[in-house]
């Protein structure tokens, strides 16, 4: 009993004489101008420690550290780079001894940083950067010799309260500002769950975002995995060039890091974006020199319109063409998809974009060595399906590019109707087409793009004409016949639509259009420019039936070549009937007669 008793009563006055030298004969503070001084050598900055620092030796051994500052480089402003208004940190003492870290309780409140750019480009973090400067830097040792295996590691809590990032971009003329208005780690020990949550802010130079969060973290206890588990997060977006002005996000996930196989894996359970519902999994492998990244993502029903931002009359009227166009006249610098291994399959109930609308969306791609690979991209649409393959190449400063496109039975009015507002053709269409090109900037797209293709469409109707009418019009005007006729529906209806075409510098070629019906049939050529939108078409109609109707004799027009002429815009065609070659055509096959009737009368002589 009285070893025990000498050996408490030697362990407190060991503590004793500890407590009364760090405060009455080693004073922290003495060492303040060493550690300016030092800063001052080694970065050319100024450390600025405003108040004293200051032991707590009860419970817990701790240190206050009041407000700090450390410069920026000269002639930079803000003058301080970072401010801290005070941090705290309170260590139990004894379980060091056995290699026990147990942190009560690390705050830290009002850390200010000032991330500055001049206007040549240089950054306020250049001179601390390694080889930035001739001054001596520390000897490097290795991990193997400072790494001191721990026993367990403990903290009671963690709180980061008012930290503001400001980013100044002064050759930009930008500022973006970041806030964390608070962080919470709750207790936490290695191998066991701990709760976290956060606040933050970002003042972005198009919009504000507000976010919070919570979930639980776990570190391993050999420190070599990491997981986040239930992070729940909310997002708002704020700025008056979204859709209504605001966009919320929600988001459900799992994270978790390996260290030692350097994987990283996020399962994505809920992810909505206003009205849109999606979940997704994304996995990382950054073991080797170019990550392997693996995306797969299921949508619901996507109705973009109602994120896309709405234009008004008075910003489209006050914005100058100089700046309308800036944005589109560079082209994307592709050259970081060298630096990705990345594999996407995405899925989509629905795709909503104007008044087009999509069904049962999938894509396959996959980027690598700078080529995004399309192997697969279809979707359903107007009872019929859309399917894309392509290749783009990024592997040059102008990217290259070559698709082969199918249309499979599509209602091709709706189509055309609820894509650009077109209403020239009704039917079941199918069209196919092989293009290549260069240059991903709008303008040059319709250029630029090589492409040939065929296409068909059945059991349809030219709208916008009705060719029967016009020849038997133009016939009654031969005849001396001026009286108006009923009027009767602008169409052309057909069996069969066909043709192929080649496009160059944005002009479609048609040399081979073709139209069946009943009635009459319809040959030619012509062009469509898609940059002007214009058309141009020289066609010969046959009549092969009778004008007058089912179960009328043979039409007296039968057999007679009758020129139409198609031109004006996409939105307006213009049609034309060359009355002077129909009443030519109708005097030679009267002539024909004539001389057939009189061959006859000879005797066949």
């Amino acid at each position: 009993m009285k070893v025990i008793k000498w050996l408490v009563i030697s362990i407190l006055a060991i503590g004793i004489c500890a407590v009364l030298y760090l405060t009455v004969f080693f004073n922290v503070n003495d060492f303040k101008p060493q550690i300016v001084d030092a800063v001052k050598q080694h970065t050319g900055r100024t450390l600025t420690i405003v108040q004293d620092l200051s032991w707590s030796f009860f419970p817990t051994l701790g240190i206050n550290v009041g407000s700090i500052a450390f410069s920026n480089p000269d002639n930079f402003q803000p003058q301080q780079m970072l401010q801290v208004k005070q941090a705290v940190a309170n260590v139990a003492l004894l379980p060091l001894f056995s290699q026990q870290v147990k942190i009560d309780n690390l705050t830290l409140d009002g850390l200010t940083l000032n991330l500055i750019t001049d206007k040549k480009g240089n950054s306020s973090f250049d001179d601390l950067s390694p080889g930035s400067t001739d001054k001596p830097h520390a000897v490097e040792t290795s991990n193997n010799n400072l790494r001191i295996p721990l026993a367990s590691f403990e903290i009671g809590g963690v709180a980061i309260t008012n930290m503001q990032i400001n980013m100044i971009d002064m050759q930009a003329n930008s500022e973006q500002h970041f806030t964390l208005k608070s962080f919470t780690l709750g207790e936490f020990s290695l191998g066991k769950f701990a709760d976290m949550a956060y606040e933050f802010e970002a003042d972005l130079p198009d919009m504000k975002l507000s976010s919070s969060g919570s979930g639980k973290i776990n570190v391993s206890s050999n420190i070599d995995k990491i997981q986040i588990s239930d992070f729940s997060i909310q997002n708002v977006f704020t700025g008056n060039d979204l859709p209504n002005k605001t966009v919320k996000a929600a988001i459900l996930a799992d994270f978790s890091l390996a260290l030692d196989t350097k994987n990283i894996d996020l399962i994505i359970s809920q992810l909505s974006i206003d009205s849109i519902q999606a979940s997704a999994k994304l996995t990382v492998n950054y073991g080797k020199k170019v990550p392997i990244i693996d995306l797969t993502a299921e949508f619901g029903e996507i109705d973009l319109n109602a994120l896309l931002p709405k234009s008004t009359e008075n910003s489209e009227s006050n914005s100058e063409p100089s700046q309308q166009n800036a944005a589109v006249e560079s082209e994307p610098d592709l050259s970081g998809l060298k630096e990705l291994d990345l594999s996407v399959k995405l899925k989509a109930k629905s795709i909503k974009v104007n008044n087009l609308t999509t069904q049962n969306w999938q894509l396959n791609t996959h980027v690598k060595q700078g080529i995004i690979d399309i192997k697969q991209l279809s979707a359903e649409l107007y009872q019929g399906k859309l399917n894309v393959q392509a290749t783009i190449d990024g592997r040059n400063k102008v990217a290259s590019y070559q698709y082969n496109q199918q249309l499979e039975n599509v209602q091709i009015r709706p189509l055309l109707s609820d894509l650009a507002e077109l209403d020239l053709l009704s039917g079941t269409a199918n069209f196919s087409v092989k293009g290549k090109g260069r240059s991903l900037i709008p303008a040059k797209l319709k250029q630029q793009l090589v492409a040939n293709g065929q296409f068909e469409i059945a059991d349809g109707s030219l709208y916008g004409v009705n060719i029967p009418q016009m020849i038997r019009s133009g016939q009654k005007k031969l005849a001396g016949d001026l009286s108006a006729e009923g009027k009767q529906e602008l169409k052309t209806d057909f069996t069969s639509l066909t043709g192929g075409f080649s496009l160059l510098e944005g002009v479609l070629t048609n040399p081979d259009l073709a139209m069946a019906s009943p009635l009459i049939r319809l040959d030619g050529k012509g062009t469509a420019n898609i940059i002007t939108q214009q058309i141009d078409y020289n066609l010969v109609t046959k009549v092969v039936g009778s004008l007058a109707g089912q179960g009328a004799e043979t039409d007296p027009l039968s057999g007679i070549d009758i020129p139409l002429k198609i031109n004006g815009s996409f939105d307006e065609p213009k049609f034309a009937l060359d009355t002077q070659a129909l009443m030519k055509g109708k005097l030679n096959k009267e002539t024909d007669k004539l001389k057939d009737s009189l061959f006859k009368k000879l005797g066949g002589l």
